[in-house]
């Protein structure tokens, strides 16, 4: 058996079922742990999250980011490449129900990832005057002692080389194959661009990633969501059809495609929630990095802006590109993943469709990569102090312009392994810290109704 073979049975496994099963248990035990935190606090996160923004935005500095520029960087590392191809992968493997189980899992997913935000709020920690947090900080509050040291290391070597290095690699191909099939440029010339970007943003230190995210992911969100709009309003008759399918295919796939596709109700919920977490990346431990640092008075402050990440993650930009694939007729039963969006753009926009989807690629791979990049160099400190993490950087570099020229399969599900090797920990030390985050949330509730 090869290398890649014995990654994707791994994968298999941990994707196919123990991972879901986690994942989507823990989301259903803080829902009801805090009270569907999720529909108590949906206006309050919205308000929190957009009452107070400015065109001039906010300075981060050394004590940290605005509770925007938090959620900008969370939300730049969980709106990648998987927004364009995920809902694609998921309704050609499991049909249009999937979106159904995708929404589902990414409701309870906003409960796991309020949990994540506040703890990593409760345990940030100032070190060499900087302002630093995530959950290699809270493992180690929820487990004191070597298997608290040792949990908390792993965990951060294992994101570093998920995110940080074969994560950024698989974005940066993203950017170069889009650009090479859209306007037929050699891939590499892209990878040195976005490598020389990168460069500029990843030395300039939190204030300069903190102010290309706030700008960069509103505008490419904005951009992304009025062209799948103009695309649904021009098929506006088959859209009544689209939602049908999607919650008729959640529990009757083969009712809702005719038999195209021949899949079963197991296939829908798998992909449908597989490629929901792994898109907002809720309960993966990868945003709380960003929503540690973030200046705010009280660690639910900002655990209720971190709703608003997966909820434009999932229910906007991920529904969108559904609604494209569904509403165009993309949906042929052998195309899947990025060509599959590529296709339906294609037949909602002509053939600006190939141009549109690699703008939205470069903008949503670089915001990843920065994201990514972030995250990793929080854990390189973590575990090598600040020196390293200009080796960190160039590291990264490097395997960002290699990552544009070559076909990274196996790198790529090496991703998915560590990624769902990271998951364990980050499970572990929030279901330990269930307490706390309760405490948390009470304390939060009796502050506001004096308040009021």
């Amino acid at each position: 058996m090869d290398l890649l073979t014995l990654v994707k049975n791994i994968n298999s496994l941990f994707w196919g079922f123990l991972l879901l099963i986690l994942l989507c248990g823990t989301g259903i035990f803080f829902t009801f742990k805090l009270k569907f935190i999720q529909v108590r606090k949906f206006k309050e996160s919205f308000k929190k999250t957009f009452g107070g923004l400015t065109l001039k935005g906010a300075k981060a500095d050394k004590d940290g980011m605005s509770s925007f520029q938090s959620l900008a960087t969370a939300i730049a590392a969980q709106v990648g490449t998987g927004n364009l191809a995920g809902a694609a992968t998921a309704i050609a493997s499991g049909g249009p129900g999937a979106i159904f189980w995708m929404w589902l899992s990414a409701f309870f997913g906003m409960s796991t990832i309020f949990a994540e935000a506040s703890l990593a709020q409760k345990y940030k920690t100032t070190v060499n005057g900087e302002v630093t947090g995530g959950p290699a900080y809270y493992i180690q509050a929820a487990f004191k002692g070597k298997f608290g040291k040792f949990l908390s290391k792993l965990f951060a070597i294992l994101i570093i080389f998920a995110l940080g290095f074969m994560g950024n690699m698989v974005q940066a191909n993203s950017i170069g194959d889009a650009f090479n099939n859209a306007f037929n440029i050699n891939p590499i010339i892209p990878g040195i661009i976005v490598a020389i970007l990168a460069a500029f943003i990843f030395f300039g230190g939190i204030s300069k990633i903190a102010s290309v995210t706030e700008k960069i992911v509103p505008l490419m969100a904005l951009f992304y969501i009025l062209g799948s709009l103009l695309i649904v309003i021009l098929n506006i008759s088959s859209l009544g059809e689209a939602f049908k399918s999607i919650f008729v295919g959640a529990f009757s796939p083969e009712a809702a495609t005719g038999g195209l596709l021949g899949v079963t109700i197991k296939q829908a919920v798998r992909y449908g929630v597989a490629r929901g977490l792994f898109s907002n990346e809720a309960g993966m431990g990868s945003t709380p990095h960003a929503h540690a640092i973030a200046k705010v008075k009280h660690p639910c402050d900002q655990g209720i802006v971190s709703l608003m990440g997966v909820f434009i993650d999932t229910f906007i930009i991920l529904t969108l590109t559904a609604l494209v694939i569904l509403t165009t007729g993309a949906l042929d039963g052998n195309t899947t993943g990025i060509s599959l969006t590529q296709n339906a753009f294609n037949l909602g926009l002509g053939t600006f469709g190939n141009y549109f989807i690699a703008i939205c690629l470069f903008f949503f791979a670089f915001s990843t990569i920065v994201g990514w990049y972030f995250f990793g160099e929080l854990n390189i400190k973590f575990l090598f102090g600040k020196k390293a993490t200009k080796i960190y950087a160039l590291i990264v570099l490097c395997f960002i312009v290699l990552g544009s020229t070559l076909k990274v399969d196996l790198v790529w599900e090496l991703a998915d392994m560590f990624n769902g090797f990271m998951v364990i920990p980050n499970l572990i030390a929030l279901l330990a810290l269930n307490g706390v985050v309760s405490n948390l949330l009470k304390e939060y509730e009796n502050k506001e109704n004096l308040k009021s």
